[in-house]
């Protein structure tokens, strides 16, 4: 059984967004943005002698080189594992179970990526020590969503009253599942879904986000993104949750973020995200606009807002 967090992080797992409130996700804040401000020098006493086990069962870049910059630029230490289904025990059997029973005696905090959803909720049932879940499949990933919520928070000091479109795959992304549960936190917020009919978000979780107080608007064409909001975030068709890949080939580059586009549909203060990677769904050259967040803040956020929890989750 997941426990919220209510605004007091120590000693407790992060696997759902929807262990969050208002206050939690403001005192994370506070946290990071005190973090950014300070010097190096000060934050390598923050975790000194302690060890985060990084267990990785599906690529990343971002997630895994950020939590670990992030742990030791709070002077902890990292044993790290990547690709543990052919590097590790799990070749041979190993249930994740028993994977993270066993990391727990060299480390005092978990990061996990899994491909199947739901695992994060079952290593966190029986490990002793914290579990952050870093992705698990076409679930959740909300560390991605937190570092996207503060980006936004940072650039427009509020999470109420945003209207933001999200583009791509609404069906199989994670990260727009949790950024989705994240919003519906706060009061007040519209986002505008952008995809194929075939990368709706299920039926299932657009009742439930809506239920939650979200407004939810699904869009089939670039000619409907309003012309007010204050982010877009566009996101890669997953390539490795399809069986057919012609259907995928199809549907890859069903819209891309191109400067004419920005030009016509972006407002003058609109801030442009992504999760990252990008796979030709943004055009090179909406890199060099000011409003384009993916490659610099949004990226760097990642690694304060992680280097908060941790040092919430283990120094309180």
């Amino acid at each position: 059984m997941l426990k919220p967090i209510k605004g007091s992080f120590k000693g407790k797992d992060v696997v759902s967004l929807d262990q969050f409130d208002q206050k939690s996700i403001k005192v994370l804040f506070k946290e990071a943005a005190r973090i950014k401000k300070s010097k190096a020098k000060e934050l390598l006493r923050t975790l000194p002698g302690r060890v985060a086990g990084l267990m990785f069962f599906e690529p990343s870049t971002r997630t895994f080189s950020s939590n670990s910059a992030a742990f030791k630029r709070l002077g902890g230490a990292t044993v790290e594992h990547q690709n543990p289904l052919v590097t590790s025990s799990a070749v041979k059997g190993e249930t994740i179970e028993d994977t993270a029973m066993m990391m727990q005696q060299y480390c005092d905090i978990l990061v996990i990526r899994h491909p199947v959803k739901g695992t994060l909720a079952r290593v966190a049932d029986v490990a002793d020590i914290p579990v952050i879940n870093a992705g698990d499949g076409i679930g959740e990933h909300p560390t991605q969503a937190l570092l996207d919520m503060f980006t936004i928070w940072e650039k427009f000091a509020k999470l109420t009253g945003i209207k933001g479109l999200m583009a791509g795959d609404m069906l199989n992304g994670r990260t727009v599942h949790s950024l989705i549960r994240g919003l519906s936190i706060f009061p007040g917020n519209t986002i505008y879904l952008l995809s194929p009919k075939q990368l709706r978000l299920s039926r299932e979780e657009f009742q439930l986000y809506t239920k939650r107080g979200i407004k939810l608007v699904e869009i089939e064409s670039l000619k409907q993104i309003p012309p007010d909001c204050h982010f877009w975030y566009w996101t890669r068709v997953q390539k490795e949750r399809f069986a057919d890949k012609k259907v995928y080939e199809k549907l890859k580059l069903s819209f891309i973020l191109t400067k004419k586009l920005v030009t016509e549909k972006a407002g003058k203060k609109t801030i442009f995200m992504h999760p990252l990677p990008r796979v030709g769904e943004i055009e090179l050259a909406v890199d060099k606009d000011p409003r384009s967040l993916y490659l610099t803040t949004e990226a760097r956020n990642g690694m304060f807002v992680r280097m908060a929890l941790f040092s919430l989750i283990l120094k309180g």
